[in-house]
């Protein structure tokens, strides 16, 4: 098995392909491989949004829960997917659950590092803005298709 760098998985993610190298060595800065076990939580509705997850193998449900119900997975992530946006947002909290539903491999990004260097290098700052901002009408298109699905147009 070739073993690789931390930098090598970074440029390789789907995520941050075309990044360039300068880019990369901030982002890498700010990384760290994580495991989480199936079942395990990733981060749960509330917490500090303190990071976010580049997924390398497994499946992550996000969960929405109600008082007396139980949780309800509105979407599944996979190998190649971002999970959390919650940490470019004030007040950077989780809107809810994110849980592994198999053994999964990600890179977490530390936020509070992140948004310093996105501060301190606008062009940095941009350049993840631009891989945020369609990641996110992505899941509001997703979300819209889903609501349509669920409460479709009466016959």
């Amino acid at each position: 098995m070739k073993i690789r760098s931390l930098e090598q998985i970074v440029a390789e993610h789907r995520f941050f392909t075309g990044l360039g190298d300068e880019h990369c060595k901030l982002v890498c800065g700010c990384a760290r491989n994580m495991l989480f076990e199936p079942g395990e939580y990733l981060f749960r509705e509330g917490a500090l949004a303190d990071r976010f997850f580049l997924l390398r193998h497994g499946r992550v449900a996000l969960e929405l829960t109600a008082p007396g119900r139980k949780a309800m997975t509105f979407r599944t992530l996979r190998e190649g997917e971002i999970v959390g946006v919650s940490w470019l947002i004030p007040p950077y909290r989780w809107t809810y659950d994110a849980r592994a539903l198999e053994q999964v491999r990600a890179v977490a990004m530390d936020a509070e590092c992140l948004r310093q260097k996105c501060d301190a290098d606008h062009h940095f700052g941009y350049e993840m803005m631009k891989r945020f901002v369609p990641l996110l009408v992505e899941w509001l298109h997703a979300t819209q298709l889903q609501i349509l699905d669920v409460y479709g147009t009466p016959a």
